[in-house]
């Protein structure tokens, strides 16, 4: 996935500010893909130089409303049902797992106890924004909750995969 599609991913739902995008990533995609402010005002103007964007509505301070072309509608539905999805098959996380042997057993079940912390955090924050996502009926929200439910049966998987495999070092 790629930045440029979840910005039109976004604008598909209707016109929106550089501001309000960087909102609504913060509460939704963030989880799935993350961007800093600046990589998605980058985009937008890259977006715009394609012609899959346009700047619909100019307001004080620069605040530009960019809505998605029929161009960039196109390229969207192509991306969502052509382009096959990349399975990223590394982890640094799960390589270290490997070598755990390297290091005493606490130092083992430290790490491994982090890993659970970390997927306790992650679920915390998806069971905190699962009130916003479950309370709209836009295609964002009821598409959102099928992602949302994804991360959060993944975190908890991870979660009590590592609890597991601490409490199996000795």
């Amino acid at each position: 996935m790629s930045l440029r599609h979840a910005v039109l991913g976004l604008l598909s739902e209707g016109p929106a500010s550089g501001y309000d995008l960087m909102k609504t990533f913060d509460v939704s995609l963030a989880n799935v893909w993350p961007a800093t402010q600046s990589q998605l005002y980058s985009e937008l103007g890259k977006l715009a130089e394609a012609g899959l964007v346009d700047v619909v509505a100019e307001g004080p301070r620069g605040r530009k409303e960019y809505a998605i072309t029929e161009e960039g509608l196109a390229e969207l539905r192509r991306w969502v049902t052509d382009v096959p999805p990349t399975r990223v098959m590394r982890s640094d996380m799960l390589l270290r797992v490997f070598f755990l042997a390297q290091v005493s057993p606490e130092q083992a079940r430290t790490y491994l106890r982090g890993l659970a912390e970390e997927a306790a955090k992650s679920l915390e924050h998806m069971e905190s924004i699962r009130p916003f996502v479950e309370s709209g009926t836009d295609n964002l929200s009821v598409y959102g909750r099928l992602a949302l439910e994804y991360g959060l049966r993944l975190a908890k998987g991870q979660k009590e995969w590592a609890e597991w495999a601490e409490g199996t070092i000795r």
